[in-house]
């Protein structure tokens, strides 16, 4: 049995296997398990067209110090501080990152994923532990409703907490293509973070001395979603929100399937072009008292074609304490919403296993 095998456990201790992965079953055209199968939810039933969410496009390049003080850049900020207030979502432009390289990315991680199912398991979590690697659901739960989807994971800064025992060699250049963009993605982050800050009359640092400090963690998430015969009950990824301060996600070229809820209804986040989307985190949440909204959102099947995303996941140190910035704390108009909070990304892991809700538990 391969080590991509997962296993259900029982409270006698006993475990029941499944016995193929979610790769095995979707070129088989197998039925799901009652274990992928999404019951009765609060967020709402499998749709088979919701519809398209107007998520704002944000041009970045006008927050860049030569811009930042012109009209153009005025109205872009309102637009960013309105869309980061509601949906938490933007569809993020004038980042600086060509097309081409963009293209690069996704097919680096096409490669991987396409290598033979022992190669990929050389990075395997299961063989070298932890939450890094590639691999399935971690099951913490017999209750857990699993996702249709496997998974690289990877720790990318600081980069002295690099596995790079976990890091595939084969595409060769797979290294090197992910550091450079990780790279520019913390750029553009840096940018955005200030503007956010700016938006709401906040000192430019105000966000990014916590998440962008020397070791504040950045980790990469390669997403591979197979086709599913039942699309229509099975979630590439369940409904959720990010532990992240921020997260940045390319989006596949043609195929969607990412949905954020928005006013209590699930809209399709659209593929544009050349476009990165960024979603708050509940980190960004606690620390804009929550003005700024950390979205809560989820990942379709398709059943016929593939998709691919990858994810960058920003976040402080787990030993830096978050808390809302004071200037956003007033007693009569807007009191302090959450407590301080340290380790966060643990508290949100446990509470998504249980199916609660992180930021409930840290309201004051």
């Amino acid at each position: 049995m391969s080590v991509t095998d997962m296993a259900l456990l029982h409270a006698d201790g006993d475990s029941v296997r499944l016995s193929m992965s979610v790769q095995e079953m979707s070129i088989k055209g197998e039925e799901p398990p009652p274990q992928y199968i999404v019951k009765e939810s609060k967020f709402g039933a499998i749709e088979s067209s919701p519809e398209l969410g107007q998520i704002p496009t944000i041009d970045v390049s006008l927050f860049s110090p030569s811009s930042i003080h012109t009209k153009e850049a005025e109205i872009e900020l309102n637009k960013l501080k309105i869309a980061l207030s509601s949906s938490g979502c933007i569809q993020a432009v004038g980042h600086g990152i060509s097309s081409s390289f963009l293209d690069k990315v996704r097919e680096a991680a096409t490669q991987f994923f396409e290598l033979p199912v022992e190669d990929k398991e050389k990075y395997s979590r299961a063989v070298h532990g932890g939450s890094e690697g590639y691999g399935n659901d971690v099951i913490v739960s017999e209750k857990q409703v699993l996702d249709w989807s496997y998974r690289l994971t990877l720790r990318v800064f600081p980069e002295d907490q690099r596995r790079l025992n976990l890091w595939p060699e084969n595409p060769n250049d797979f290294g090197e293509v992910v550091h450079e963009y990780a790279t520019k993605v913390k750029f553009m982050m840096g940018v955005l973070f200030k503007a956010m800050a700016k938006s709401l009359n906040l000192e430019e640092n105000s966000f990014s001395d916590k998440l962008l400090g020397e070791r504040a963690l950045m980790q990469a998430r390669f997403n591979f979603y197979p086709p599913c015969s039942r699309s229509d009950k099975v979630l590439g990824v369940k409904p959720h929100t990010d532990r992240s301060g921020v997260t940045v996600l390319l989006q596949d070229k043609e195929v969607e399937g990412l949905q954020v809820l928005v006013d209590d209804k699930w809209v399709r986040v659209p593929i544009v072009p050349h476009a990165i989307v960024v979603n708050l985190g509940d980190q960004m949440q606690i620390m804009s008292n929550g003005i700024f909204k950390s979205p809560m959102h989820r990942v379709v099947t398709n059943p016929e074609r593939m998709r691919l995303s990858v994810a960058l996941f920003n976040e402080p140190d787990p030993d830096t304490e978050i808390a809302p910035v004071e200037s956003l704390i007033d007693h009569e108009t807007r009191p302090r919403v959450y407590r301080t909070v340290k380790n966060y990304g643990h508290i949100n892991y446990e509470c998504y296993q249980r199916g609660e809700i992180a930021l409930e538990t840290v309201k004051i």
